[in-house]
């Protein structure tokens, strides 16, 4: 590529991305050499800029791509910098720019995009609004409490300030929000949800506050966080092409202000990270990872570890990361999952057990029930439950640890005399697994840390990073907080998680696994994947459910929202599984039409031999399947449907899910722990069933449809 001018400066806007994707794949490459003539030198000969006088913005300019395809390119009349804002057919890109405004905020300092046209608000109203919503002139407004200053400061545009106190309910700021910047639509539905104004300073990272701001220095202006989640400066040729070839994976380069400060703070120990599903958790932890491996542990022998509780996220996160991670970075980051790291090490430490995941332990517990007491009245899923949630996460090995141990949370009462007369079965139990020379995944974690005590801490990570942490256990975050020698230090563990999706039946206070957040605790409110048609079903199946923040206090969804709006989830309920399939067919064959294959389309079910009967009805019917296997990444080349369970799904992201034979039986799946008589134990997989079914609803950037075939699952009543 030719060399560019010294002193220019390009900038890709967000938007031209979403635009550039959606254009003919003959046409993007036209835009591809015009975007290489136009990095080189802006000013070239070539580049035909067209001043459009029906423009609002007269610093934008139309560039020719080729005889159909136009560019809109903000040229400011001083300076050297350059924006491509959007791209399109001649019509619709003249249509696009016609009423927009590239300038910056003299109140923030942030530069925006935003529609100046004058409108009524009636204009706005949602459809199937009542007659009472839309006669807003009689309402009494949303914003009405609060000045203009304050509402300036929030970066509301001036000739903003109208439209904004003209709205009377949520839904007429809704249906406005293409309208706003996005920042702005952020604090207002802040605002509109009941955080004070204080509050919504704070989470907006704004301050009231300012030094003065000049509106004409845009090199300065495209160094603000609000700016760098809608403006990418192109500084580098590869980048810029690998950006290209995937131009919806937008993480790679654009982050909200809030995710940007998580990422690029010090800090002076542990940081927990909350979020709903598709709030950017896991870009977040990326990035973190990147950043710290780039700017604080730059020696060749430092090492970052990345885990997360599977394989195949492990392996989902290895490949994003090299998306974004030149080799000599990658060579500091080490992504595994905790259970494959844990074997590792015990084997360079002849570690002389296997470490098993029940196959293996199963008939050792069977053994071990004899014992039991039955007067005591106590099924076998209590000492099994009894085991996993109190023995285990504890590292209890003796009864007088048993004795003392607080119990709080588990439903049946044990006095003294009941735990003993029921320590014999964990006893023996303990006992079998020695003589078989086998190790739960918790002895195994806490054997590991052991011998990093006994050794002294030679490893060479300097930070911890841990996606998906509500799936982690008690012995896993004492581990954690071991590997990082030295104790608590500054940006030596960073943790991003949430409740709402635990699956795997663990749970955690950090403060009591030796991880101190106090103080260092944020969360992310904004869905950036899914739509709020799909956010707000998936989260009405977790309706009445507690749900904790890793540390003892309870979390919630409060200031949980997507910015993107879509059609409603389908429910389809059928008489017979071959009915359902001909429902499954028919939506695929219509968004082969709409967008051209199926390649972003998931079918999601409860468990894999019911998954494997899709796969073979779909084949049967002419349909490429694509299966997504444990211990692999998601290949996005391979052509067909995708095909996961519904715990294989976590992490990932597609255009549309399927989530097929949601039947009484199977969601929530029949096991032994549905029939326990432990309340407790029925509450939790309730809790944990439900969790799976809005993990995989929230797979989902498009569209969700639930299918289901004879008895309809509870949760869809």
């Amino acid at each position: 590529m030719v060399a560019m001018n010294s002193g220019v400066k390009v900038a890709i806007a967000s938007d031209f991305l979403n635009a550039f994707a959606k254009i003919p794949g003959k046409q993007q490459n036209k835009v591809l050499e015009f975007i290489t003539k136009f990095r080189a030198n802006p000013m070239a000969a070539g580049i035909n800029y067209e001043k459009i006088a029906t423009f609002k913005d007269q610093t934008l300019r139309s560039v020719r791509i080729d005889k159909t395809y136009r560019g809109i390119v903000k040229k400011p009349d001083s300076g050297n910098i350059f924006m491509l804002l959007w791209v399109d057919h001649h019509d619709k890109a003249y249509k696009w720019a016609e009423n927009k405004v590239c300038e910056i905020n003299p109140e923030t300092g942030c530069l925006q995009i935003y529609e100046v046209e004058e409108q009524s608000v009636d204009r706005v109203e949602p459809a199937g609004a009542t007659q009472t919503e839309t006669k807003s002139d009689k309402a009494e407004k949303i914003f009405s409490s609060i000045r203009d200053r304050h509402l300036l400061k929030l970066g509301v545009p001036a000739d903003q300030l109208s439209l904004v106190r003209s709205f009377a309910t949520m839904d007429q700021l809704d249906a406005a929000a293409k309208r706003l910047p996005s920042e702005v639509y952020e604090a207002l539905f802040f605002l509109g949800e009941g955080y004070s104004l204080e509050e919504v300073f704070r989470e907006m990272g704004k301050s009231e506050d300012g030094s003065e701001i000049n509106i004409n220095d845009f090199e300065k202006a495209l160094e603000n966080p609000d700016s760098k989640r809608h403006f990418f400066v192109v500084d580098d040729d590869l980048i810029l092409q690998e950006i290209l070839k995937a131009p919806l994976e937008k993480w790679r380069v654009f982050l909200h202000p809030s995710q940007r400060n998580l990422v690029e703070r010090e800090w002076n120990g542990p940081v927990r990270v909350l979020g709903g599903a598709g709030t950017g958790k896991t870009v977040v932890a990326i990035h973190r990872a990147k950043y710290l491996a780039e700017n604080i542990f730059t020696k060749d022998q430092d090492r970052i570890l990345f885990t997360t509780f599977t394989r195949n996220l492990a392996a989902d996160i290895l490949e994003n990361l090299k998306k974004i991670c030149p080799d000599n970075i990658m060579r500091r980051i080490e992504v595994i999952n905790l259970d494959r790291w844990v074997s590792a090490f015990l084997k360079k430490n002849d570690y002389n057990y296997s470490i098993d995941y029940g196959a293996k332990t199963a008939p050792l517990w069977e053994k071990a029930l004899s014992l039991t007491d039955g007067d005591l009245g106590l099924a076998d899923t209590f000492f099994r439950e009894e085991w996993k949630r109190v023995i285990q996460p504890n590292g209890i090995t003796s009864f007088s640890e048993y004795a003392k141990i607080s119990r709080l949370g588990r439903g049946v009462q044990l006095s003294r005399k009941k735990r003993k007369a029921i320590w014999p079965v964990f006893e023996e139990y303990r006992v079998l697994l020695n003589e078989n020379h086998l190790r739960e995944p918790d002895d195994a974690m806490r054997d590991a840390r052991v011998l990093m005590e006994k050794k002294g801490n030679v490893l060479p990570y300097r930070a911890v990073i841990v996606d998906e942490a509500q799936d982690m256990g008690s012995q896993a975050f004492r581990l954690i907080r071991q590997i990082v020698s030295g104790g608590e230090q500054k940006n030596d563990i960073f943790i991003v998680g949430d409740a709402h999706q635990r699956i795997y039946r663990h749970k955690v206070v950090l403060g009591q696994c030796g991880i101190n957040i106090k103080g260092r605790g944020r969360k992310l409110r904004i869905n950036y994947r899914t739509t709020e048609e799909n956010r707000r079903w998936a989260v009405n199946l977790l309706k009445g459910v507690n749900f904790d923040d890793l540390d003892g206090e309870l979390d919630d969804h409060k200031g949980y929202k997507s910015l993107l709006h879509g059609m409603v989830p389908i429910i389809k309920t059928c008489s017979s599984f071959q009915r359902e399939l001909d429902v499954i067919i028919d939506y695929l064959d219509q968004v082969e039409k709409s967008d051209g294959d199926i390649n972003g389309v998931c079918l999601v079910a409860r468990t894999n031999n019911l998954l494997k009967q899709y796969e073979g009805a779909l084949k049967a019917k002419g349909k490429d399947t694509c299966f997504i296997r444990r211990s692999e990444a998601e290949d996005h080349r391979k052509k067909g449907v995708r095909l996961a369970t519904m715990h294989r799904v976590k992490g990932l992201e597609f255009d549309r899910v399927i989530i097929a034979g949601v039947n009484d039986g199977i969601v929530p799946l029949e096991t032994s722990w549905n029939q326990s008589t432990d309340q407790v134990i029925l509450k939790e997989t309730e809790t944990h069933e439900r969790a799976l079914l809005y993990v995989a609803a929230t797979r989902a950037k498009k569209g969700v449809i639930v299918t289901s075939f004879g008895k309809t699952s509870r949760f869809l009543q």
